[in-house]
């Protein structure tokens, strides 16, 4: 397996974590918000950390995504 393949799947199993982990918030933030027993501040961290999280993804897969010049 060369570096370059390594690599890639080393931001697979990143991203496949990540993922994870954004689906694991959302349903926090959901089952918070509907019960009504998280307080606004903690409520407000799970989303900026869900964000920062997207954010990565997004540029994971970007990454991960040939360019194609047309």
């Amino acid at each position: 397996m060369t570096e370059e393949q390594d690599d890639e799947s080393a931001l697979r199993a990143e991203l496949s974590r990540l993922e994870e982990e954004h689906r694991d918030l959302d349903g926090a933030i959901f089952a918070l918000e509907r019960l009504g027993t998280g307080d606004r501040l903690q409520v407000q961290r799970l989303k900026k950390r869900k964000l920062h999280l997207k954010d990565r993804i997004s540029h994971i897969e970007d990454a991960l995504t040939p360019d194609i010049i047309a």
